[in-house]
């Protein structure tokens, strides 16, 4: 690897995806891609590091033309855009999460579920009742919930209308957070983890791919997945619009992904020549 200045401030710069660098229109505003464009000229790496998955990531990269490392499905898929292959792939046991599920519906009432497949060209599949917010791709469907459990798995999602986000996410650690990570990543959207899976660790993996530690980086998000990655990065930022635990937690909160929060930021670090 290339020696870096030494006056660089950041040598790794890791952004999340939605509420973050993707504006509320699901694009990356040109001020954005100018700032990273300076901190790459500067010498920094630029790592996405998603919830999506890589089949759900990669439009973003090529509208980016981006070839690096990037970190999808909360840090469970490491993918090279550049070569478009996996690195690293990291799978929920399905009988482990059935009885999550069980455990959790024994103190919420029947969950409605959906299922992130393994693979690079792994989908989401909604089971019956789950309720998509929002996407700009088609998912599949299944009639019966035993359907979930026919292919290997990366996550779960999973709703249940009387409760808020919040309420859902507290209530899923207390009744199966020995066997399942729990997060929340988007309105709507409570996820059920492989145990001990994180953005932290999937960056980890891909920033000692390029010889970069925690102290190397800085990291942006917006929603409480963030949090174990603000926590790992040498300075964390909070979005303008992020949840309050999240700006609690951060080193700094910028403007709203609306306004252009992480150019805000790489601006000041990285002016351009």
């Amino acid at each position: 690897m290339t020696a870096q200045p030494p006056h660089l401030p950041y040598r790794l710069v890791a952004t999340d995806l939605d509420g973050t660098l993707l504006g509320p229109d699901h694009t990356v505003s040109e001020r954005s891609r100018r700032a990273l464009a300076a901190a790459t000229a500067a010498g920094a790496a630029h790592i996405v590091v998603t919830g999506r998955p890589v089949a759900r990531t990669r439009h973003v990269l090529e509208s980016l033309g981006y070839e690096g490392l990037a970190v999808c499905m909360q840090g469970a898929q490491v993918y090279h855009a550049g070569e478009k292959r996996l690195l690293t792939s990291v799978t929920l046991d399905r009988q482990t999460a059935r009885l999550a599920l069980e455990k959790i519906e024994a103190t919420t009432g029947r969950l409605a579920v959906a299922a992130a497949l393994d693979g690079m060209d792994g989908d989401i599949v909604l089971g019956p009742g789950y309720r998509l917010f929002e996407s700009e791709l088609p998912v599949g469907q299944v009639e019966v919930l035993d359907e979930l459990w026919t292919a290997p798995i990366s996550k779960l999602y999973i709703q249940q209308p009387e409760l808020s986000d919040d309420e859902l996410a507290e209530a899923a650690t207390a009744a199966a957070g020995g066997l399942v990570g729990v997060v929340m990543s988007g309105a709507g959207i409570v996820e059920l983890l492989p145990l001990g899976l994180s953005k932290a660790r999937g960056l980890s993996l891909a920033a000692r791919r390029l010889g970069l530690t925690a102290a190397d980086t800085i990291a942006f998000g917006d929603m409480p997945n963030d949090l174990p990655m603000i926590d790992w990065a040498g300075y964390g930022v909070a979005m303008g619009n992020a949840h309050e635990s999240l700006k609690s937690a951060a080193d700094e909160v910028t403007a709203s992904n609306a306004e252009d929060g992480i150019a805000v930021v790489l601006e000041r670090l990285f002016p351009a020549v």
